[in-house]
């Protein structure tokens, strides 16, 4: 027969006990909802982002990498990508009806709201206890970006090629991809597309456009190619855009000079860059006779004047070809 001591004793361990078995239960389903829920399994995959981690993001994402460029998924160029999205929250699981579940995640990028769900399913037990979650496998998702007439540019900080002026980039998310070039004589001001998802495939067209100084080098060409045109004290000087005819005789100096000079606009054509048709106005100034009267009068006359030129650059080299026709 039991002594209330013993019984005492009994029950106190087995409140222990239970409560222990409790305690146990309870931190089991709290780590289960934090530590190894699903949401952790995307925080680890956001930071990964932000470390520029590539090949610790594509395995937690349990992701296949597409056949593109690759300059996007790791260093520098994958931190630039991920440091835009700002004010990151991890929301709360929401079980679907396959019996995965989804994460959503809301963020902002260049101050527009976004919200991405992250699939995710259970795939076993760790310790027998906590619960296992793993992306469901995808495919990493794709950025279209092209340029006019230039085979190269800089996606986040990182230069790629553009073979033809197009290129396909694999890309994690939620990240933003900005493209932009600078060149000595082109160049594309910064353009941003963000990724937020597994499906579509985001483009982004970079207008380049010639830089100040190639406009300013092919200036000074066709300046200096008309101020040698005016330099000629005659009525028709040879290879040039403008001329005078008259029926009556010389009667002092052909000065001729360029009153306006065409505006210079360099464009793309046709995988080429070309100079825009050129235009201008040229100013003769002379004395003429009348050959029925003898009368000698001063004349000045305005030419305006058409032409075109062709445009090369080897490396930093330029070269203008004016070309006139008659």
């Amino acid at each position: 027969m039991q002594t209330p001591r013993v019984v005492r004793v009994l029950a106190a361990w087995l409140l222990a006990l239970m409560l222990t078995v409790a305690g146990f239960t309870a931190a089991v389903v709290m780590l289960n909802s934090g530590l190894y829920g699903p949401e952790q399994q995307v925080r680890e995959y956001l930071a990964a982002l932000k470390d520029g981690d590539g090949a610790l993001a594509v395995g937690l994402l349990n992701a296949a990498v597409p056949d593109a460029d690759a300059a996007l998924l790791d260093g520098p160029a994958l931190e630039r990508g991920a440091a835009a999205v700002d004010r990151v929250r991890v929301q709360e699981p929401v079980e679907t009806a396959d019996g995965r579940v989804d994460v959503p995640v809301t963020y902002s990028i260049g101050g527009a709201e976004h919200t991405t769900s992250f699939p995710l399913e259970e795939t076993g037990t760790r310790w027998l206890f906590f619960s296992r979650w793993e992306f469901v496998p995808s495919t990493l998702p794709t950025v279209e970006v092209s340029m006019s007439n230039l085979n190269e540019a800089e996606l986040n900080g990182s230069r790629v090629a553009l073979p033809e002026g197009r290129g396909t980039f694999a890309s994690f998310y939620p990240v933003e991809v900005e493209g932009r070039f600078d060149g000595e004589y082109f160049a594309a001001p910064a353009q941003a597309v963000p990724v937020t998802g597994r499906t579509g495939t985001p483009s982004m067209a970079l207008p380049a456009s010639a830089t100040e100084r190639l406009t300013r080098a092919v200036d000074a060409e066709i300046r200096e190619f008309l101020d040698g045109c005016a330099a000629q004290t005659v009525f028709q000087p040879t290879n040039c855009p403008f001329n005078f005819q008259t029926d009556q005789r010389l009667a002092g100096e052909i000065s001729w000079s360029i009153t306006d000079y065409p505006a210079i606009r360099i464009e793309p054509h046709d995988g080429q860059w070309v100079i825009a048709p050129l235009a201008g106005t040229a100013r003769l100034d002379t004395r003429l006779q009348d050959l029925f009267t003898g009368a000698v009068s001063n004349v000045t006359a305005r030419r305006p004047f058409e032409f075109s030129a062709q445009l090369r650059i080897d490396g930093s080299g330029i070269t203008v070809s004016p070309v006139v026709n008659y």
